[in-house]
């Protein structure tokens, strides 16, 4: 998140971590506007008022954001929206926008499986590409590695990214105004559980990044 207080530490961890692929975080809500230092919306119900009042400027906001991480030396692979507020379709417009203007391949499929239509439509207007399907949200907190061998026995056929929040739990983490705190010391111990390497093994599921991914554009 370019407007995060951790920003210039995750810039230095990101450095240091050649093969990370990093994402950029986009942030409509929560945290200081890039533009004007004044504070978005707290919650995204809040976002949606503020646009309907036309008090945010979408297109700029995020432009800065994906500026001030290129700046630093970073380059995006994908998109995506803290709160996922790019289910707000004047949202999503604005980030495959911007995607297409910065050569960023990838955005994050809504989890909003009625309109997947529309939002492919648009990607692929822009030739953005998406993952065929989206997977995490409804565990947001709740992710163990029982939980986690249930979604892997559920995946369908085509890519799907995985929304996780691993972490430990310092104390940083603790004072954080958060209810992600024990639940991602949970998530790490469940994503580098060997039980979970093996049963993706025998499922035939292949990990990929977006900076390496082959699949097709969106809707394609």
């Amino acid at each position: 998140m370019a407007n995060g207080d951790a920003f210039e530490d995750a810039v230095r961890l990101a450095r240091e971590t050649a093969t990370l692929d990093v994402g950029c975080h986009l942030a409509l809500v929560q945290g200081p506007s890039l533009l004007n230092a004044r504070p978005l919306p707290e919650t995204p119900l809040q976002l949606v008022a503020a646009l309907v009042r036309g008090q945010i400027d979408i297109y700029s906001e995020l432009r800065a954001q994906i500026e001030k991480i290129l700046s630093a030396g970073i380059r995006p692979t994908h998109l995506d929206t803290h709160k996922h507020t790019h289910i707000v379709p004047q949202v999503f417009r604005t980030v495959v926008r911007l995607a297409a203007e910065f050569g960023i391949l990838y955005v994050r499929r809504p989890a909003y499986a009625l309109a997947n239509s529309y939002y492919r439509r648009v990607a692929s207007a822009h030739n953005i590409r998406m993952t065929d399907h989206f997977l995490g949200f409804r565990l947001t907190g709740s992710l163990g590695e029982e939980s986690f061998a249930r979604a892997i026995l559920s995946l369908r056929e085509g890519t799907t990214e995985f929304m996780c929040h691993p972490g430990s739990l310092g104390p940083e983490l603790k004072r954080a105004r958060t209810r992600l705190k024990e639940s991602r010391v949970r998530e790490l111990e469940a994503l580098t559980s060997p039980r979970i390497r093996q049963l993706m093994a025998a499922e035939s599921i292949h990990l990929e990044a977006f900076g390496t991914s082959s699949s097709d554009p969106a809707g394609r």
